[in-house]
């Protein structure tokens, strides 16, 4: 907290005008110039500033270091000093700073009010407080590589104030905890000056005796079913009319059965689950030019793509959540219903399935079948050769009543 290092500025001039933008910035600049000697080397400094010979700058309590480049290869090493204030003048200040809220608040805006530099206790240094050492042969007053570190130096000030009180003695954690013990000092002797207050309220022996509260209302009763939602009409660049429609009526659908039965059926579906379902429940099949806008935007929310949307719509309306469950968690069911379906399979005059888990697929790979944790066997296919399944027809408790309707070779 009594150590602070900061890299070198860019080259930069500062197009005429102050080099300072604060005013406690131009409060040093000026401690600078109307304590020099030479106003020439003030000028070389200056420019040693705006062209970024000074290194990355040092400071401590009491001092400023940087090494400062010059018309040699080797830089010089520049310190400026400024006297530390004593015990007194700091309490002085946190007198002062913990009167108002505002100070503090201003310093940790990074700001110097007027009234904390107007205090009483020398913050701001005045002409020849500044005392600059070079290793330069110039014996200058100041020389230009230490008028180039206080130019610098005044950006610090500039962009933080707690550097100035740096270089006065006390860093910005120290000052900042004194400030607030101070500050829960002064409350807590203004709650103890003024005394409790009186509170407001009702007598115990009125708040806990008995008595009898009138009975609630009647809760209205249940609409007999959900209000159709506006017509939403289309705006050039706005929103889907259709897609809003089917939000707002989905909605209602869900706040009708809330109120109802206590309770929201879709209230422990996942993102992705609940993406599924609104996809779902826009009437069609396949990525039309109407819904393609839609299942981007579903696909996009839950972090997938619209294929894996538009597969997972399809096990949707094969059988809804257990559906979906079936299309992308594969499981290890127990003996008994799964043992049972390839005799039963076979007996149908349906070749030998291939068994991983839970799915039973044709030795040809275009036909597979999944049993579901409901006990429902699903239907997917593929085209022979590849891994692409899809949902298709109806879940059944027959592995052979859910291959109904499915065609391909050796198969139904």
């Amino acid at each position: 907290d009594h150590r602070r290092t900061f890299p070198a500025f860019p080259a930069g001039g500062s197009g005429g005008t102050a080099f300072a933008e604060t005013w406690w910035g131009n409060a040093w600049v000026a401690a600078l110039e109307e304590g020099a000697l030479d106003p020439k080397r003030l000028a070389r400094g200056r420019g040693y500033a705006e062209q970024g010979h000074v290194d990355a700058i040092t400071v401590t309590p009491g001092l400023v270091l940087a090494y400062v480049k010059g018309s040699r290869p080797r830089p010089y090493r520049v310190q400026v000093r400024l006297r530390t204030l004593g015990d007194a003048d700091w309490e002085r200040f946190l007198d002062v700073a913990a009167e108002r809220p505002g100070h503090i608040a201003a310093l940790l805006d990074k700001e110097m009010p007027h009234s904390l530099a107007e205090c009483g206790v020398p913050l701001l240094p005045g002409p020849g407080d500044l005392e600059p050492h070079c290793s330069c042969p110039d014996y200058g007053h100041p020389c230009k590589h230490a008028a180039a570190l206080c130019y610098q130096t005044a950006r610090l000030l500039d962009a933080d104030p707690f550097v100035l009180l740096l270089l006065r003695g006390r860093g910005e954690r120290e000052l900042l905890d004194a400030l607030s013990r101070l500050s829960a000092a002064r409350a807590a002797r203004a709650a103890q000056d003024q005394g409790p207050a009186p509170l407001p309220g009702v007598r115990a022996s009125e708040a806990l005796a008995p008595r009898q509260l009138p009975p609630l209302p009647p809760p209205l009763p249940v609409p007999p079913h959900p209000e159709q939602p506006p017509v939403y009409p289309a705006a050039p660049g706005g929103p889907d009319p259709f897609a809003l429609d089917q939000l707002a009526t989905d909605a209602a659908a869900r706040a009708h059965a809330l109120l109802g039965t206590g309770r929201d059926p879709l209230a422990e579906l996942t993102l992705w689950q609940d993406a599924v379902r609104i996809a779902a429940a826009r009437p069609g099949s396949g990525l039309t030019a109407g819904s393609r806008a839609l299942y981007a935007s579903l696909a996009s929310a839950a972090d997938r793509t619209p294929a894996d949307l538009a597969r997972a719509v399809a096990a949707w309306r094969q059988g809804g959540e257990a559906g979906l469950a079936v299309l992308e968690e594969p499981w290890d069911p127990p003996a008994g219903r799964f043992d049972r379906a390839r005799p039963l399979l076979m007996a149908a005059d349906l070749p030998a399935f291939r068994p991983w888990r839970n799915r039973l697929t044709h030795p040809r790979g275009h036909v597979q079948l999944r049993l579901g944790r409901d006990g429902l066997w699903y239907a997917y296919e593929s085209e022979p050769g590849h891994e692409d399944w899809w949902p298709r027809g109806t879940p059944d408790l027959d592995p052979v009543g859910a291959l109904t309707g499915l065609g391909g070779p050796d198969g139904p």
